[in-house]
């Protein structure tokens, strides 16, 4: 029997070490599907309950393994739905292949059922590299130019391949004039160290600070014990992009933990306060969180030209890979001989960890939704994988969540949409189906998706060696961080039509398909239920009830922020008295070290 298009383009993922597609079916693709099935599901279909969470999905089995992460749909309106999922992997800079069907060539241009000018859609958000294969010759060259590019560029990069020439026999490119060939799967990272020259340069600017601040991002994940290297030797602290937060532990003095508005108060010291930053591997946006202009000298450490020297003036920097020229500067840094700077970050970083600690176990009604966090840290297993839904929760995973271990983190960074803490996790699971993984999500995002993909969590756990996927859903019944931002930001009240939820038990529906299901009313059940989850022989999920009106208090709340809290009291918000109380009982433990209320 010949070789269709479909065939090859699955051998080809094959050649290029892929085991899994996420995507939804749909007749736009369905000669694709007709080759999985004759392939013997190899690579497999994961099929997700929605194209947004198969995108998704293949954004978090990037993220965790640093590979490309490949998803597919149908023409029309399942390429739409792979939008989001492929936005949050462009800005969080994180290779994705999207492969996305078409209406048949005959049909195009004549208003044809489910035709999309998808070279239009995608025009954007698969910049790097989008392409419709029309022709059987093109395909090879067109697939490892997307896979190279997403690779080399750490971005999505989408094929379409309209319906009918899925079925058509396959033909090689073949030495003739307008054919392209290919070359074999596969593409090296490249080392990239700076000329010997800046290296000196950077390393004048850091060994003359005497308050030197780090701050890492995703970029610097494989240079971890540089990074720690670098540190010792300029007596610095770090801080860690919300990005790169999984990237060094929380155990080690001197890492502050994570930077801007859900970040924490050594964090926003340590810049205050520094006269000499150092930036590796870091894009991280919001410039107010960084030293005041002209108040550091900065360096700056980043393999990607486009994206350096764009947040901070720096005065040297280095175009490389964090590692490699981490490596490179050690032997040139010489710190300072007075460590009283090192040890005041330390003493910040010990005093905040206590402070986290008392704010967790304050009493809230019914459970404080900073203590779901704070137990589950107690409990992380070592080669844990955590994801977390953006909203309320994002606060309480950037804050209260210590690293350990070779636990891995991640969230919707730079897009910030809500939606991806189950399927990240379900990626995660298949990235690496021997380590436990667990989404933190609000009951918002729940109610947006996260209920439909437990579905798919059941379905495929048997395919996992550790069955362990937990989601913990905060239920509070309010879309929280909305209505955090409404009081704080522009001084309105709650507006209830927006912001309620309509309740429902998590647990009665994973419980319904088979799943562990465990519900938290009270604080001093909070332990006893992620132990019981984390020992499970199955996934689990934890339906926790927790206050709405803990606030997420930024690590420098403004008077401008306390003035509009106020007056959204005073204008009449419905749960004013509550929100002021568990608001002052907050702040009250940065206020008062040792005491708890």
């Amino acid at each position: 029997m010949a070789q269709t298009v479909g065939d090859h383009l699955l051998g080809r993922l094959r050649e290029w070490g892929v085991e899994q597609v996420f995507g939804y079916p749909g007749d736009g693709i369905n000669g694709i599907i007709a080759s999985f099935g004759k392939a013997g599901d190899r690579p497999r279909f994961i099929q997700t309950r929605h194209e947004e969470m198969a995108a998704f999905a293949a954004v978090g089995y990037a993220k965790f393994t640093g590979q490309v992460g490949v998803c597919t749909a149908t023409s029309g309106p399942g390429a739409i739905h792979l939008l989001n999922g492929l936005y949050d992997a462009k800005l969080d800079h994180v290779p994705v292949v999207a492969i996305v069907g078409q209406t048949e060539r005959s049909a195009m241009g004549g208003a044809y059922q489910q035709e999309v000018d998808l070279q239009a859609l995608f025009k954007d958000v698969a910049s790097d590299y989008l392409v419709e294969v029309n022709v059987p010759e093109q395909l090879p060259n067109a697939l490892d130019r997307a896979f190279r590019t997403a690779m080399a560029r750490r971005a999505p990069t989408a094929l379409i391949i309209p319906s009918d020439l899925q079925d058509e026999d396959y033909s090689p490119p073949a030495h003739a004039f307008k054919q392209v060939p290919s070359s074999a799967p596969g593409l090296a990272a490249p080392t990239l160290v700076p000329d010997g020259a800046e290296l000196a340069r950077a390393a004048e600017v850091l060994n003359a600070g005497q308050k030197v601040a780090i701050l890492v991002g995703q970029g610097a994940r494989g240079a971890a014990a540089e990074v720690e290297q670098v540190a010792d030797v300029l007596g610095a602290g770090v801080a860690k992009a919300l990005l790169g937060k999984d990237v060094l532990s929380d155990d080690l003095p001197f890492v502050t933990g994570s930077i801007g508005l859900l970040g924490t108060r050594p964090s926003y010291e340590l810049m205050r306060d520094c006269d000499t930053l150092l930036i590796v591997g870091s894009n991280f946006p919001y410039s107010q969180f960084l030293p005041e202009f002209g108040q550091a000298r900065a360096v700056q450490i980043d393999i990607d030209g486009g994206l350096i020297g764009m947040r901070y003036p720096t005065e040297v920097n280095l175009l490389g890979d964090a590692r490699t020229t981490l490596a490179a500067l050690l032997p040139l840094l010489s710190g300072p001989t007075d460590r009283a700077w090192r040890e005041l970050v330390e003493e910040g970083v010990a005093r905040w960890w206590g402070t986290m600690e008392r704010q967790a176990m304050l009493d809230a009604d019914p459970v404080n939704p900073m203590r779901i966090v704070w137990e589950l840290s107690q409990r992380l297993p070592l080669d844990a994988i955590v994801t977390a839904d953006s909203g309320s929760v994002a606060n309480w995973y950037a804050r209260m969540l210590r690293i350990r271990g070779d636990v891995r983190g991640s969230l919707s960074g730079t897009l910030a949409t809500m939606g991806p803490a189950v399927p990240y996790a379900i990626g995660a699971k298949f990235a690496h189906p021997g380590r436990p993984a667990i989404a933190l999500t609000g009951d918002g995002a729940m109610q947006m998706n996260g209920l439909a993909e437990l579905l798919t969590i059941r379905r495929y756990a048997e395919r996992w060696s550790d069955p362990r996927c937990v989601v913990c859903v905060l239920h509070n019944n309010d879309l929280n961080q909305v209505t955090w931002e409404l009081r704080a930001m522009g001084g309105a009240p709650k507006f209830e039509e927006s912001q309620n939820l309509p309740d429902v038990s998590y647990a009665d529906f994973a419980r319904g398909i088979g799943l562990e299901a465990i519900t938290v009313t009270a604080p001093d059940e909070l332990g006893p239920a992620w132990e019981r989850a984390l020992s499970a022989d199955r996934p689990a999920v934890l339906d926790v009830r927790c206050d709405p009106e803990v606030p997420p208090i930024p690590p420098h709340a403004t008077f401008e922020q306390a003035e509009s809290m106020l007056q959204a009291v005073l204008k009449g918000d419905p749960d004013a008295f509550h929100l002021v109380a568990q608001g002052l009982k907050t702040k009250l433990q940065e206020a008062l070290p040792g005491r708890r209320h």
